[in-house]
């Protein structure tokens, strides 16, 4: 049976190679732990100068985490699997965004979610042509989590908050003009670019290129104007009294998500998370909560498991939510908070 991880030394580096390309290498908890027995092994290794992550297969690096199983358990009442699963994943995130060697990770295809979490808190983020990554979280009655909510904290203007509440896919120039990414590298050149980051065990082989330009930087202007509004009604009515193409279809899809994520996902984003820790541990207490008492697992059935489309959201409409529910989902959690 093959690995759902390929862990191996070539050359002077580490290599770790999500391998589920059926499931588009979405994230299991054994992977997670794999990946942080790794990268504690070689983080003291001297064999090891630096650590290349990627995906098997052309569609996706990685399209999320694997929650059919967190939802199978929470629906019997079980709601300790997903949180040692996202305790777990929240602390390989950690390990990954300080790890002492350069890590390098190469983002083509589908990157979303905990793909987002595994591949984009390092320093070398390489995307492709083939790149399209996205945070869906709010539609399947989650957050953007596995410290999504401190990249998007820190994209420019209002864009964070755009991508958070629309699910917007970013082709490779998006991903680097919203810090999702770093580097253009054409697909072409990866096989031979890996190979000479594992020959000189240093990142000065990652060549140099241009950056493809950005859609959403030439709707920044707009994405700033339209999210600026202080709850969720607010930036629907700003939208809804838009004709401009990206404020249609950004309303349409926030119609389709669950009013609670996103009233909490405006919550986490303001004020921004200053650091990965702080945006996880305020991330970790949402989720602990979600299975019981959120969206997720209805969020779940109809977007992943039935693929009706047609969720029974808590809430019918953003105007529905109140300010003491969303401090409700973020209260400490007391002995059970994710610590580092």
């Amino acid at each position: 049976m093959e690995p759902e991880l390929i862990i191996r030394k070539e050359g002077r580096a580490g290599r770790l190679t999500l391998n589920r390309p059926k499931a588009l290498n979405a994230l299991t908890h054994h992977i997670c732990l794999e990946t942080t027995k790794a990268l504690l092994a070689w983080r003291d290794d001297p064999e090891v100068a630096l650590v290349i992550l990627d995906g098997a297969g052309e569609r996706a690096f990685c399209a999320g985490g694997d929650i059919a199983q967190v939802h199978a358990a929470g629906k019997a009442g079980d709601y300790a699997m997903g949180r040692d699963f996202w305790r777990d994943e929240y602390a390989m995130n950690v390990l990954l965004a300080t790890y002492p060697k350069p890590i390098v990770s190469f983002l083509n295809g589908f990157v979303m979610g905990g793909g987002v979490g595994y591949g984009c808190h390092i320093p070398h983020r390489v995307v492709g042509e083939s790149t399209q990554m996205a945070m869906p979280e709010c539609g399947i009655g989650m957050i953007p989590d596995v410290g999504g909510t401190y990249l998007l904290g820190k994209a420019p203007g209002q864009l964070g908050l755009y991508l958070a509440l629309t699910a917007a896919r970013m082709g490779p120039g998006d991903a680097i003009h919203a810090g999702f990414a770093n580097r253009f590298i054409p697909e072409a050149e990866w096989d031979e670019v890996k190979a000479r980051l594992c020959e000189a065990g240093d990142v000065i082989a990652l060549p140099e290129h241009y950056t493809p330009e950005s859609p959403l930087a030439a709707e920044q202007s707009l994405i700033d104007t339209m999210f600026a509004g202080a709850d969720i009604p607010a930036i629907v009515t700003a939208l809804e009294n838009s004709d401009a193409p990206l404020a249609q279809s950004a309303l349409k899809a926030i119609r389709r998500n669950s009013p609670l994520s996103m009233a909490s996902t405006l919550a986490m984003l303001r004020p921004a998370p200053t650091n990965i820790e702080a945006a996880l541990a305020q991330e970790f207490r949402w989720v602990w909560r979600t299975v019981e008492h959120g969206d997720f697992l209805e969020g779940v059935r109809a977007q992943i498991l039935d693929k009706d489309r047609n969720p029974t959201w808590k809430h019918p409409a953003p105007d529905a939510v109140r300010d003491e529910e969303v401090a409700a989902m973020l209260a400490p959690l007391g002995a059970d908070e994710l610590t580092f």
